[in-house]
């Protein structure tokens, strides 16, 4: 191990003041994340301003045995990108990657710096008649490094897949300094191993992503929203299949809320009134979108005569303009603020298959409720791909020490229930460091085997965000 001293003036000759942090105060906001957890102090905070200088900045703590934490827009909710309590590892953050090097609207490619912001590069595609369709609530502050390093998912994947299916090409810096650049934009490319795969979803632990090959789709030139009330999750269930066969690959978004999540986002947002005339047990925020002569409001019309008529839809209301879309819209954005003014609760994101989501949320709520009868289940999410966020807020009459030992309790009766319904304890979130043990109990030996080679492949010192998904030192 270097003397830090020696290793962080180095630094700072080689990125200059602005380009690393040094100062408590100066770190303070890359040592937290949205929900406001914290973990601990890092060493120092590095601000590289492009490719060249991630490299050189990965090779000297590879030589010198310095733990390497990159880090993006502080959205994450499995404290991945934190710094450890040990006061070790250098913050690598990707913020001043973040250029856009090239739009093909022809190819339907963009290529961006690995520290773009989501929302910047959704409106890159758009000056180009273009559209990349991840859609996540906090892409105004996400970066596209992360949205790769996570596998992103969001409000669109049931009609355009996961971030593993939005990335062509990849450019990263690998542990030792090294840069693998395969920046192809190559919509069909059947060349063995696909390499690449390997990052997505690597939570920074085998490497650096810098840049990236993103899929575009032509922009929509019309969408149209509705939020419907039902009368139980089944119905919700059932009318997604209806409207998955009537409106096929239009759908873009297919959102279970409970009516609680509407009372939490009229709480956090005073503006916002109650969509529907009555209120339901259950409601659906979902959307259609096309390109060309479509009649998406006939098509939605007769989606929804269909549901009522089967009873499956018990009121409704279709947006007639952007703006109403956007009102519709912020009950999903503001249930969010809602839950997190509650302070510490369960945050979930499991996923089962989508037949099995109505009879999960029943078990699970059961099991929860048996366990814990003062608790508050709030059970929302995509329906379309199956994933759930069944999150649970603690008894407003607990002692706030005890309520992390009781969510944790809570959660374990959760997974053993997932496990019945063979899900995953991570739909898009990733595993960071909260999910880790539960993840490691459900390896089984030759899956233990496999990741645990790829870590030693990639990382052989165990420097690349070291503590996250593996234990640190595995």
């Amino acid at each position: 191990m270097t003397d830090t001293t020696t290793f962080l003036n180095e630094l700072t000759s080689l990125l200059g003041e602005r380009g690393l942090l040094r100062e408590p105060d100066a770190m303070a906001r890359y040592m937290s994340d949205w929900a406001g957890d914290t973990l601990g102090m890092p060493l120092a905070v590095a601000r590289p301003a492009n490719t060249a200088e991630v490299a050189e900045i990965a090779k000297r703590c590879y030589e010198h045995g310095i733990p390497m934490t990159p880090q993006g827009g502080h959205s994450g909710l499995v404290a991945g990108a934190l710094p450890a309590a040990n006061g070790q590892e250098l913050v690598i953050s990707l913020e001043r990657l973040n250029n856009v090097r090239a739009i093909d609207p022809i190819n339907f490619t963009i290529t961006v710096d690995a520290g773009c912001i989501l929302e910047n590069v959704k409106l890159a595609a758009f000056d180009h008649d273009c559209d990349f369709p991840l859609s996540l609530g906090a892409q105004g502050s996400c970066q596209i490094g992360g949205n790769i390093a996570t596998n992103a998912g969001g409000l669109n994947v049931l009609r355009y897949g996961m971030m593993r299916e939005l990335v062509l090409g990849l450019e990263v810096v690998l542990p030792d300094g090294r840069i693998w650049e395969s920046l192809n934009a190559l919509h069909k490319d059947n060349r063995g191993y696909d390499l690449q795969q390997l990052f997505l979803g690597s939570e920074g632990t085998l490497g650096i992503v810098t840049g990236a090959v993103l899929k575009l789709s032509p922009r929509p030139t019309q969408n149209r929203t509705a939020l419907l009330g039902l009368p139980s999750v089944q119905a919700v269930i059932d009318l997604y299949g209806l409207a998955r066969r009537e409106c096929c690959d239009l759908l873009t978004a297919f959102e279970l809320i409970p009516r609680r999540c509407i009372e939490l986002a009229i709480e956090a947002t005073p503006e916002l009134r109650d969509p529907l005339d009555s209120a339901y047990p259950w409601y659906v925020l979902m959307e259609v979108a096309a390109t060309g002569p479509v009649d998406l409001t006939a098509l939605l019309e007769a989606l929804l005569e269909t549901g009522m008529e089967r009873e499956l839809v018990l009121d409704g209301a279709l947006a007639g303009s952007d703006t109403q879309s956007a009102q519709l819209w912020q009950f999903r954005e503001s249930m969010l603020e809602g839950q997190r003014r509650r302070g510490e609760h369960l945050r979930t994101d499991i996923s089962v298959p989508i037949s099995a989501i109505p009879d999960f949320v029943s078990r699970a709520s059961e099991v929860v409720m048996a366990a814990s009868p003062e608790c508050e289940i709030i059970a929302y999410g995509h329906v379309g791909d199956g994933n759930l966020h069944f999150n649970i807020l603690p008894p407003t009459a607990m002692a706030d020490s005890d309520k992390k030992a009781h969510l944790h309790e809570l959660e374990e009766r959760l997974f053993e229930v997932l496990d019945d319904f063979h899900g995953s304890i991570s739909a898009e979130h990733g595993i960071g460091r909260t999910k880790q043990a539960p993840y490691l109990a459900r390896l089984t030996p030759i899956e233990q085997e496999m990741v645990s080679g790829v870590k030693a492949l990639f990382d052989p010192k165990g420097l690349m965000n070291p503590g996250r998904i593996l234990p640190a030192g595995e």
